[in-house]
């Protein structure tokens, strides 16, 4: 069980770390197009994820629905006030978000892709607590997987523009992938409080669900619809979306 837990809080580095190599197979000009539609790949699998790994496991657990309530929206608080606090700037914009700091660009695209990563480290982590205790690794796989995939294009989407901004292959795909490497932590952190939180499993389940889905509506979805019109993006979330859904159905 300990070789699973590690693989499972592994498992969505390596797909932050793919993603970011991205940077040795791609021209330098920055596509636009292909960014929107790997934002859309990672909107797509990270709604998915909230609903079949999280949200359904916890109503199946608690019938009182203003408890799943309550905890979307204090994961959502969570994320919108690290949001409002943590210095950062999301990749292909100029605009600052967060408190102003005299940080490198460089540093705040990073601190863009860190907080999307956060919610995600927490889910892997609950789900895998909860599979500790019931022995359902493999819905604790299929979740990690999912995360992988939806990694794979936040690694290039943060790596791609820095190699356009005149950084070289490999320091691009270093910080893209060390952007990955708070999902283990996260989640590591989050087994650590397990006892407390198979008490309360429900309620960190949609709380954790309410922070994915922040994420999604707050940065994800307005990346994918910025610029020029395309349906692409448009299935390119529903491709992440159906990717999760059988991923969830397949091993859960």
């Amino acid at each position: 069980m300990v070789i699973i837990m590690w693989l499972g809080l592994l498992i969505p580095f390596f797909g932050t770390t793919l993603g970011s190599a991205v940077v040795y197979f791609m021209e330098n000009k920055n596509n636009e197009l292909l960014s929107r539609c790997f934002s859309g790949i990672a909107s797509g699998v990270m709604v998915a994820a909230s609903i079949w790994s999280l949200l359904i496991p916890a109503m199946e657990q608690e019938k009182n629905i203003l408890i799943i309530v309550l905890g979307i929206f204090l994961g959502a608080i969570l994320l919108l006030v690290l949001d409002c606090i943590v210095p950062h700037m999301h990749p292909g914009t100029n605009d600052e978000e967060g408190k102003e700091s005299h940080f490198k660009k460089t540093t705040k695209l990073v601190f863009a892709v860190t907080l999307h990563n956060i919610p995600e480290g927490m889910a892997v982590g609950i789900v895998l607590a909860q599979a500790i205790q019931t022995g359902s690794i493999y819905a604790a796989l299929a979740l990690s997987i999912g995360i992988a995939i939806q990694n794979f294009p936040e690694g290039a989407i943060l790596s791609l523009p820095l190699k356009s901004n005149g950084f070289s292959k490999h320091k691009a795909f270093l910080i893209g992938s060390l952007s990955g490497i708070v999902e283990p932590i996260f989640g590591f952190f989050t087994i650590l409080f397990s006892n407390w939180i198979l008490q309360c499993l429900p309620f960190c389940l949609s709380f954790a669900a309410g922070a994915m889905l922040f994420v999604v509506i707050e940065e994800l979805v307005p990346e994918m619809a910025q610029g020029k019109h395309s349906n692409l993006p448009t299935i390119s979330f529903l491709f992440g979306f159906c990717v999760m859904m059988v991923l969830d159905v397949i091993l859960g």
